[in-house]
C-alpha cells in the first residue's frame, strides 16, 4: 500500500489528528508543518499517480472539489494568494498541496519577498518550531471544517 493510501486509511479509521473532512473524490487534511499558516493537502481517494489516469466525471469532480478546498482554506487562514502544487515525485499518488500565501512570506530569503515556498530553506520550512501543537491543530482544523461545510460539494 502506497503512504497515501494508508494516510486516507488511517484518517478514515479517526487515526490521523490531522484529518479535517472526507469529500466525494478526496480527503482535507492540514500539512503537519504550518510555516505557512493553513497548509493543507486534498488527497484523492482512487489511487492513480496523473489526472489523465481518472475517469473523465470523476476528474472533474475532484477538480472541483479541490477548487473548493481552496475557497475553504482562503477563507479560514485570511490568505492573500493560494499556491497549488501538484507533483507527485515524491509519493506517487494523486493529491495537492495548498499554500495559503501572504505577501512578503519568504522574508530575507528571497531578495524581492516573492517566490516559490520551494525558495526557502529546507530547515526553515520543516522546521519543528512550525508543527501546531494539539490545541492550534484543532482550532486550524475547526476553523477549516466551518468554511469547508458553507459549501454545496
Amino acid at each position: 500500500m502506497c503512504d497515501l493510501c494508508d494516510t486516507i486509511k488511517k484518517s478514515l479509521a479517526g487515526e490521523n489528528p490531522f484529518f479535517v473532512k472526507e469529500l466525494e473524490t478526496g480527503i482535507v487534511i492540514l500539512g503537519w508543518n504550518q510555516h505557512f499558516y493553513g497548509y493543507t493537502i486534498f488527497i484523492c481517494k482512487q489511487h492513480a499517480t496523473e489526472l489523465y489516469q481518472l475517469d473523465e466525471d470523476y476528474c472533474t469532480k475532484y477538480m472541483q472539489e479541490m477548487v473548493v478546498v481552496a475557497k475553504a482554506v482562503s477563507s479560514a487562514f485570511k490568505c492573500d494568494k493560494m499556491n497549488y502544487e501538484c507533483l507527485g515525485n515524491g509519493d506517487c499518488h494523486l493529491h495537492w498541496h495548498l499554500f495559503p500565501r501572504l505577501k512578503g512570506d519568504l522574508g530575507n530569503f528571497v531578495t524581492d519577498g516573492k517566490g516559490p515556498v520551494w525558495w526557502l530553506p529546507k530547515d526553515v520550512m520543516w522546521n519543528d518550531n512550525n508543527i501546531p501543537n494539539e490545541q492550534e491543530l484543532e482550532e486550524m482544523k475547526s476553523n477549516l471544517l466551518r468554511e469547508l461545510n458553507k459549501y454545496e460539494i
